[in-house]
């Protein structure tokens, strides 16, 4: 069975072109932005750039493509510009990744800037049936990250992302992204293979395996319970390789598409190096 391993892509030039730069270092599963991250809003996609993305000859060795939203939104906003900003371009970037045919756009759910955890929680919920409300066609799914719990960010914890879930009118449209380096940062024991079979029986309990959609395979910088989003390579930080090893050998994650996120140049080298890391362990443990 194909391993769905890859990492976060560039579209500069196209999303057409984030397939390419995927499918030279070998990836199985990609993970893109939908338009510039770091702007609220963008033109909408053209006939010739969803063809361009959708029939690229190289998009067949892809086997999961999936996108992330933008770093500006936040649903829990507390400024009504702010939030209705988020609003809209949350719904923007799911029309695009549905024009794309992905599966999901995976979302930070929020921070509730000092509102605090339940009113925050609420917002976000309401926000999200809100969005459905105006795009009730789109298929594209929006699937909830676990965070490190940075500041006053929601979802460092699995019963955060669970009361979102359990809170929408439409739960069905929802699903989770877990994060190796975040979980770990907000305080999930991962370092050993008992702990983290633990953490995910855990998450099984509380979210729900089949609520899993994808997983980015980032190691910490920060340690344990810090609470400080900080990405390092595979083997370079924190966490240990048992976690690493465990979900690239647990056969429940097989069809799970498993994604880096982590510092890297135009040649995409370091992506390259922590894809063979990641690959060892399977040979490793067989």
């Amino acid at each position: 069975m194909t391993t769905l391993l890859g990492a976060h892509m560039s579209i500069a030039g196209g999303a057409h072109m984030a397939i390419e730069r995927a499918c030279s270092i070998q990836c199985t599963a990609m993970q893109i932005f939908v338009k510039n991250n770091m702007q609220w809003f963008a033109r909408p996609l053209s006939a010739e750039e969803v063809r361009a993305f959708l029939e690229h000859q190289q998009r067949c060795q892809l086997a999961s493509i999936f996108a992330h939203a933008n770093y500006l939104i936040n649903l829990a906003a507390t400024n009504p510009q702010f939030h209705a900003n988020s609003l809209r371009a949350l719904a923007e970037e799911l029309i695009r990744a549905d024009q794309f045919e992905l599966p999901f756009l995976v979302l930070h759910p929020g921070a509730h800037l000092g509102a605090g955890e339940e009113a925050g929680l609420e917002k976000i919920a309401a926000s999200i049936d809100a969005i459905w409300r105006v795009i009730p066609r789109v298929k594209t799914k929006i699937a909830l990250e676990t965070t490190a719990g940075q500041g006053s960010c929601l979802g460092h914890r699995f019963e955060e992302i669970a009361q979102i879930i359990n809170k929408v009118r439409e739960p069905e449209r929802l699903c989770v992204c877990l994060d190796t380096a975040h979980i770990f940062a907000a305080g999930y024991d991962i370092s050993s293979e008992s702990a983290v079979k633990k953490t995910f029986r855990e998450f099984d309990h509380v979210i729900g395996r089949p609520r899993l959609a994808a997983i980015h395979l980032n190691d910490s910088k920060s340690a344990r319970g810090s609470r400080v989003d900080r990405h390092a390579h595979i083997g370079k930080g924190e966490i240990g390789p048992a976690a690493f090893r465990f979900i690239m050998n647990d056969r429940r994650f097989s069809k799970i598409p498993k994604v880096l996120e982590t510092p890297k140049g135009k040649q995409m080298k370091e992506d390259v190096v922590n894809l063979r890391r990641l690959r060892k362990l399977i040979a490793q443990s067989s």
